[in-house]
């Protein structure tokens, strides 16, 4: 497995070994030894999650505050999503920026999102199953979102605003500036 660092500390993009032959392919999707070395970060996923969607579905962006902030290693089993993370962390030097990736079932590529950051993403495809592991349990108690569409951030979803399919609850998310603090 490939760790590439992102532009934000403690992000990363995880491209795998994928093994093909005339049967199809194999691949480590995850491995806890191979992640800590390769993030330099003990992490100990707790929970799975899983969503189907179809295209302009935007889930985001959302996380979770103080003792329930969660980190997440995402991925796309069917379909293209554009992901993206967002660095929330007061103290931290990009505080406020984020990253982009395309994950596909095709490219197989992961995003680690660390604690301290908003995470979502928007269905490229026909159709995408998003699959993620969280190292914290979910507490409704603790969520936390930002708007996606923040004039701060200026997120480029790829898709035209009237091809995105925003739930009413993340619609009414607070900007940025706004925002509960995630510590």
């Amino acid at each position: 497995m490939n760790f590439r660092p992102t532009k934000l500390s403690g992000c990363f993009i995880l491209e795998p070994k994928i093994i093909n032959d005339s049967r199809g392919y194999f691949m480590e999707s995850f491995n806890e030894q191979t992640f800590q070395n390769g993030t330099g970060q003990k992490v100990h996923f707790v929970q799975d999650n899983q969503s189907f969607s179809t295209k302009g579905v935007l889930r985001g962006l959302h996380y979770q505050t103080g003792d329930h902030a969660q980190a997440k290693l995402v991925r796309v089993l069917q379909g293209e999503v554009l992901d993206v993370a967002v660095d929330i962390r007061p103290e931290s030097e990009t505080y406020g920026q984020y990253v982009a990736e395309k994950l596909s079932a095709e490219n197989q590529k992961q995003m680690f999102v660390p604690r301290g950051f908003a995470h979502g993403f928007v269905v490229l495809s026909e159709t995408a199953t998003f699959f993620y592991k969280c190292d914290n349990f979910y507490n409704k108690e603790s969520e936390g979102g930002i708007i996606y569409n923040d004039p701060v951030l200026h997120i480029n979803w790829q898709l035209n605003q009237e091809e995105l399919l925003v739930s009413e609850k993340d619609s009414v998310l607070p900007t940025l500036e706004f925002a509960k603090k995630v510590w």
